[in-house]
């Protein structure tokens, strides 16, 4: 069969239909295309737009779970991999273009992010929200999902040799929801430890630049280009809604909490390592196969 490089092109090109049909009913919920945390959908539009073929063909994301999720609110937490935030994009646009009814994710970020010049702009017109308890409290209360990453820096700046093993597990978001009375969704997700293949971090170059972590990787060698993630395929696990006992109070103790974390972080470990046996090839082509 002859190489047609118009026919690759095409492949990219988004239906035009299916986004609109998406920022419609998201509009549903949003009336005025915009939020005082700084959502705006008509921006949100064209980025979907250029992340649409990004999600399908570059990191090929498959689903599976799906059926866990309903069109209510929730605390999503998910383990944190892949050096840079791309996971959290990637399962934000997996609630957006694959969920039946799609919904904004709401991802509470670090203090940092905000205040880098553009960046910080961007993630919030794509819904991110400064990462407080009266920011998480107040957007459950208006019935929307936000997503965490309990694990903190230190599950996305992890050494190669680390991959795949989970950082401790802050309580916070469980507080968070025993205070709104929502149930935790866990998440996993697999393929986005392999982005960078070698990595290890220096503590010193973090410190001195006054950033929370310095990866150092082979790929650095080719300069800019050599940030770019490589293409591993990419699994987003979503399991069953965790509900936590309503006698519980979000000022009980550590010992309380402690063993429900625990069931927590041991449905995210075996969805993690159900994925992993299940792992495509690093250069996999194979059709999109979703639950």
């Amino acid at each position: 069969m002859p190489f047609n490089f118009r026919d690759i092109l095409d492949s990219f090109k988004v239906p035009d239909e299916e986004i609109d049909q998406i920022i419609t009913h998201l509009e549903s919920h949003y009336p005025n295309g915009s939020d005082p945390y700084g959502l705006d959908l008509k921006r949100a539009k064209k980025v979907l737009s250029i992340l649409h073929p990004i999600y399908y063909k570059y990191f090929k994301v498959r689903v599976f779970g799906k059926e866990n999720v309903q069109d209510s609110p929730y605390i999503v937490a998910s383990n944190h991999s892949g050096q840079i935030a791309i996971d959290a994009m990637l399962i934000c646009l997996a609630f957006v273009l694959e969920m039946e009814k799609p919904r904004v994710l709401r991802p509470l970020v670090e203090r940092f992010v905000p205040a880098i010049p553009f960046i910080g702009q961007l993630f919030a017109e794509g819904g991110a929200v400064l990462g407080d308890r009266e920011n998480c409290q107040r957007l459950l209360e208006q019935g929307e999902s936000v997503l965490v990453f309990p694990e903190g820096v230190r599950g996305i700046a992890k050494n190669h040799e680390d991959y795949y093993k989970l950082q401790n597990f802050t309580k916070g978001f469980i507080r968070q929801a025993l205070q709104a009375k929502k149930p935790i969704l866990p998440i996993a997700v697999v393929g986005a430890e392999e982005f960078y293949p070698y990595v290890q971090h220096s503590k010193k170059l973090a410190k001195l630049l006054n950033a929370p972590a310095f990866p150092l990787t082979p790929t650095m060698l080719l300069g800019p280009l050599g940030l770019l993630p490589m293409p591993s395929p990419v699994d987003i696990y979503i399991g069953r809604p965790y509900e936590l006992p309503e006698d519980i109070k979000p000022e009980a103790s550590d010992n309380e909490i402690a063993p429900h974390l625990e069931l927590i972080v041991e449905q995210i470990k075996d969805m993690i390592l159900e994925g992993r046996k299940k792992r495509r090839p690093f250069w996999a082509n194979k059709p999109l196969e979703n639950d």
